[in-house]
């Protein structure tokens, strides 16, 4: 059975602590694989899938509950009205306490799909990046994409040179401290449909990331 929490549910929208490892829409031939969609709906009935993370990561997902939910959501994220905060484990001890990244990209490129940087066909992306914890062979970053392409984080890390732990599509190099990308989607900040609230939901660390955490601090 595929555990996740619900962080928040009203009438309008969902917000779910997604496991990694679990997609958020069906992926591959098993159609009767699991994913966080169909898990939901068993569970509330029909959602409106708004943003999607990948499938290694772990973290914040939020969904629509009704069509009106979902447009009103859809519109914010089209705007970049969304925060969305990730943190990430990255190989290396960056120099700068701040960066942002502004390296176009070209996704879905080959027989493995990856995104890549494309000065010349790559479309505008940006992510801004802040040293939370610095260590001897890495360190703990914040990052918040101000656009949203596919892997955007993970290459943007590793255009500057900082894969992030795990990440062996993205030059990491491998590791025993976590078998995927070491990238937690932790916070997400929307403004409400309805109320017109300003609503924040957080997802804690999973435990593989918290103990890849620990084992670059040395404890």
């Amino acid at each position: 059975m595929v555990n996740f929490q619900i962080l928040f549910r009203d009438s309008s929208l969902a917000a779910v602590d997604k496991p990694a490892g679990l997609p958020v829409l069906p992926e591959g031939w098993d159609k009767d694989a699991p994913f966080l969609a169909r898990l939901l709906e068993a569970e509330f009935g029909r959602v409106w899938v708004v943003h999607r993370i990948d499938k290694g990561t772990s973290g914040v997902v939020l969904f629509a509950l009704t069509a009106e939910a979902h447009r009103s959501l859809s519109i914010q994220f089209e705007r970049h009205e969304v925060r969305k905060t990730y943190h990430a484990l990255v190989n290396g001890a960056p120099r700068w306490e701040e960066k942002t990244t502004k390296f176009p990209l070209r996704v879905n490129v080959g027989r493995r799909h990856r995104t890549v940087v494309d000065n010349r066909d790559g479309v505008d992306s940006e992510t801004r990046f802040r040293l939370l914890e610095r260590y001897q062979a890495g360190a703990l970053v914040e990052a918040s994409p101000v656009t949203g392409r596919t892997h955007q984080v993970r290459v943007h890390a590793s255009a500057m040179g900082h894969p992030l732990m795990g990440d062996i599509l993205y030059g990491a190099p491998i590791t025993a401290l976590i078998a995927r990308p070491a990238l937690h989607a932790h916070s997400l900040s929307v403004t409400h449909p309805e109320t017109g609230k300003r609503l924040v939901f957080q997802a804690d660390y999973p435990d593989d990331f918290r103990d890849a955490r620990r084992g670059l601090q040395g404890v």
